[in-house]
């Protein structure tokens, strides 16, 4: 009662379709979370996301959550995640992602990694839109996330509008691994808002592979499927 009586003074509304929240509903409504276009990749290793590596890098488990659709209500989801500062987003969405992942072969990790920003782009946007995602994933499965371990030391290129090829060629090489000593041994899971091409986590799995003995998995909020030149 108390909420109902706050939300009338200040009601929240949901980032997704603008409606205002009510009774128990948390960041998104309730009818937004129904209609978010769900993969169900989970059911399947062989699904469109694990097929973007094949060939390429060896990964444990690969999936997303949701399809990624242009004027799509996930889409502005994600807008708000990244260019409005609505962290909260980020974690509500990594959290429901924890909820689908439990019980499957991603549970099993030791420490989740969100794709990590250039500290230029860090420093424009104040945030990095994974950290939440990641931090909302490890309250799901119970697993520690951390920040720190995978780097991007060097400056690439906007992804946008480049070719399948030139997505690959623009972050080969461009992530390192600190202290690589924390990572040696674990089973990690990668995470991020959107793939697309696949050709960022690539990078990241590949820094970290180099390790000893470590296993990696990949976890995304959503996977945009289109055709490249």
């Amino acid at each position: 009662m108390i909420r109902d009586f706050f939300n009338l003074l200040v009601p929240v509304f949901c980032p997704a379709c603008g409606k205002v929240l009510v009774n128990n509903e948390r960041i998104i409504c309730t009818g937004c979370i129904y209609e978010l276009p769900r993969t169900r990749y989970l059911s399947y290793t062989e699904n469109p996301v694990a097929r973007l590596f094949w060939g390429r890098v060896c990964v444990e488990n690969a999936t997303a959550l949701f399809q990624y659709q242009k004027g799509s209500r996930f889409q502005r989801l994600i807008h708000e995640l990244k260019y409005n500062g609505r962290q909260d987003i980020g974690r509500e969405m990594g959290r429901m992602l924890g909820v689908e992942l439990d019980g499957s072969p991603f549970a099993s990790a030791d420490i989740i990694l969100p794709v990590p920003l250039h500290k230029k782009k860090y420093r424009q946007r104040g945030y990095n839109q994974c950290d939440p995602i990641a931090q909302g994933l490890s309250e799901s499965l119970g697993i520690s996330w951390h920040n720190g371990h995978l780097i991007r030391p060097s400056v690439s290129l906007t992804q946008t509008n480049r070719s399948r090829i030139d997505r690959w060629s623009n972050v080969d090489g461009i992530f390192e691994v600190k202290d690589p000593g924390n990572l040696c041994g674990k089973h990690i899971i990668l995470v991020d808002d959107v793939v697309t091409t696949g050709a960022t986590l690539d990078a990241c799995a590949t820094a970290i592979l180099s390790l000893e003995n470590v296993r990696v998995s990949i976890a995304t909020l959503a996977v945009a499927l289109k055709v490249f030149n």
